[in-house]
């Protein structure tokens, strides 16, 4: 339940068109759900800006179709299937078929795009240094639009080709947040913290030769970026990264 919600339930029983008890069965999930395996926080809307998001690996199937049918029958705003394997999309589609998938991520009730102006809903960068960040960079990508964020994507774009950044820096006008999803040396953090002003969100990726270890040199030259203000998530969490970027905008919406 988020805090619109909330606030017209409270609004229904004041004017008496919802009962009490109407109330309190609606508000009985609040803070959170109890299915004996797991407690689905319906409360975190209400805290944070937007819902919980199911997290795929090292949950069967079917704990995953229980807990994304939970979330779409007591909750509100998008609910998001991450890193999920075919088995668990299957079973998840199968008791709520109109999901969307993207990748390793499954969306259901994304929110509707908001008005281009709109500063509480991006635009948000999503940058790729090299073709093999993509997955990374769609997981992101989708978390970004199932909460109504416009994205704006340049892939490809790393230092070992700076013209190929140069060339689209342009469509950086304008833009709410930066996200850098980038492996090998992640170097490429360092020159968008250098040419803009605005959040940059820095992803390292496991993406790399010997000497990268997993993503590991990666993050480590993003927390020593000479740039200074980056902010850096763990390795491939696109996710992650998305989340602190809500977080931004949310900020931004709530300002007086």
């Amino acid at each position: 339940m988020d805090e619109p919600a909330l606030r017209a339930l409270l609004v229904d029983v004041a004017a008496g068109t919802v009962s009490a008890d109407d109330a309190v069965r609606q508000l009985r999930r609040l803070p959170f759900a109890d299915l004996g395996f797991a407690r689905i926080d319906h409360h975190r809307h209400l805290r944070q800006g937007f819902p919980e998001a199911v997290y795929g690996p090292g949950k069967s199937p079917e704990h995953c179709a229980a807990v994304v049918a939970e979330l779409l029958a007591a909750g509100t705003g998008p609910v998001l299937l991450t890193r999920a394997d075919d088995e668990q999309v299957k079973a998840c589609l199968a008791v709520a078929p109109d999901g969307a998938r993207h990748g390793s991520t499954v969306v259901w009730r994304a929110t509707a795009p908001a008005p281009a102006d709109s500063a509480a809903h991006g635009p948000v960068a999503v940058l790729t240094a090299g073709t093999a960040d993509l997955p990374v960079a769609e997981e992101c990508d989708a978390v970004l639009q199932a909460h109504g964020v416009a994205v704006r994507r340049l892939s490809d774009v790393g230092v070992a080709g700076l013209h190929r950044l140069l060339a689209g820096l342009d469509r950086l006008d304008g833009v709410r947040a930066v996200i850098v999803v980038a492996g090998m040396e992640g170097a490429l953090v360092s020159v968008i913290g250098g040419l803009v002003g605005v959040p940059v969100i820095a992803v390292p990726t496991s993406v790399g030769y010997g000497a990268g270890l997993d993503g590991v040199t990666a993050l480590l030259a993003m927390l020593a970026s000479c740039a200074s203000g980056v902010t850096v998530v763990g390795i491939d969490n696109g996710f992650g990264a998305a989340c602190a970027a809500l977080r931004l905008l949310n900020a931004e919406r709530n300002r007086p």
